[in-house]
């Protein structure tokens, strides 16, 4: 059973990219993955920089990087900021990126070698895509192998139901499709 963590690059009130983590939880439980549900609102994360770093690695830098390290594969759902991935996801990623203990530089031990899958809900109607180009751009440098499936969900702000899920039959299928085959690669890459 491969380990999963799922995130999203949002913690906003009302995220359709956490409404659609937590859909994408699901849909990994059901396909035999074992989850864990990461919220980057519960890590006191400063902004990165080298002299940080040097000085004290943050303490919850090192407790985002301890879960990733143990898992199998990542799934994040992560809202466009200005065609690109918001702030708050990209210095989660660069700090669990970061050298610990006696790692090398390029260890990348959170990341390399284990599989990845994107998803993006988005108000516009290309439903994230210039933002996921950037992610899967990132989760690669980090050596992550990034499935080729991705969820796009355009018009979010009426692509969801009261109940969470989603109203259009072809990304609710999309997400399913997706987490098979994240589960399936992950479990090959274990």
């Amino acid at each position: 059973m491969p380990r999963i963590a799922v995130l999203a690059g949002s913690t906003r009130e009302g995220s359709f990219n956490r409404a659609l983590a937590m859909l994408a939880a699901h849909a990994l439980r059901t396909h035999g993955a074992d989850v864990t549900g990461i919220d980057l609102g519960a890590f006191d994360l400063p902004l990165y920089s080298h002299a940080l770093e040097a000085n004290a690695f943050p303490p919850d830098a090192l407790r985002l990087k301890e879960l990733l390290v143990v898992q199998d594969g990542l799934l994040i759902a992560s809202p466009e900021y200005n065609g690109s991935v918001s702030p708050l996801l990209k210095n989660a990623i660069d700090w669990a990126s970061r050298p610990t203990g006696s790692e090398s530089l390029v260890a990348l031990t959170a990341y390399r070698g284990k599989a990845a899958a994107i998803m993006s809900a988005s108000i516009s109607p290309f439903g994230g895509l210039r933002g996921l180009l950037h992610l899967r751009q990132i989760l690669t440098t980090v050596q992550m192998l990034v499935i080729p499936e991705q969820v796009m969900v355009p018009n979010a702000h009426a692509a969801f139901d009261e109940q969470g899920g989603l109203k259009d039959a072809l990304p609710a299928s999309l997400v399913e499709m997706t987490a098979a085959r994240l589960v399936k690669v992950a479990a090959a890459l274990s």
